[in-house]
């Protein structure tokens, strides 16, 4: 059997007057993440993860910023797009490793749903979808709350 590893990261601004979209979960918060889709990072981090498994860009050479298509689409389309074309070439996804890095909200009581979701989408169990959170002790824009990062990383293995 062939596996493929892939590894994606994400960064996005926030502010006031947006929504927080964390792994196909709305987080009630303060600031939201600003971007031209719904800038869920942890989605778009596990896009890269999956499209850099297989060498096939990166999400913004499948849905470029530029277009008028994407803007304010909600991630989970973008994540099963992604999917699509890992089953296109005949693998499956065996798990998934992410860290979100933020100084506020707290997320562990949303950990779980953003778990089952992206599970649901990428067509394994709810086991396989790991979602840890950190903060960066205050240090740099994440802990200024002026941001927050995202990290994926993908285990991808071919099904003949």
């Amino acid at each position: 059997m062939s596996y493929r590893i892939g590894s994606g990261i994400d960064f996005h601004q926030l502010a006031a007057g947006r929504e927080l979209w964390l792994g196909g979960v709305l987080v009630p918060a303060e600031k939201g993440s600003v971007g031209h889709s719904d800038a869920d990072v942890l989605l778009h981090a596990i896009c890269d993860a999956l499209l850099g498994a297989l060498s096939l860009g990166d999400i913004g050479m499948h849905f470029p910023d530029t277009s008028a298509q994407y803007k304010n689409i909600d991630s989970k389309i973008l994540l099963k797009r992604c999917f699509e074309l890992i089953q296109e070439r005949d693998y499956c996804v065996v798990n998934v490793d992410a860290t979100v890095c933020l100084e506020a909200p707290k997320i562990k009581d949303y950990k779980p749903l953003m778990c089952s979701t992206i599970a649901g989408i990428l067509h394994i169990g709810v086991e396989d979808v790991s979602v840890k959170a950190t903060t960066t002790e205050k240090m740099g824009f994440a802990g200024r709350g002026e941001g927050l990062v995202a990290y994926a990383t993908v285990l991808l293995q071919k099904r003949k």
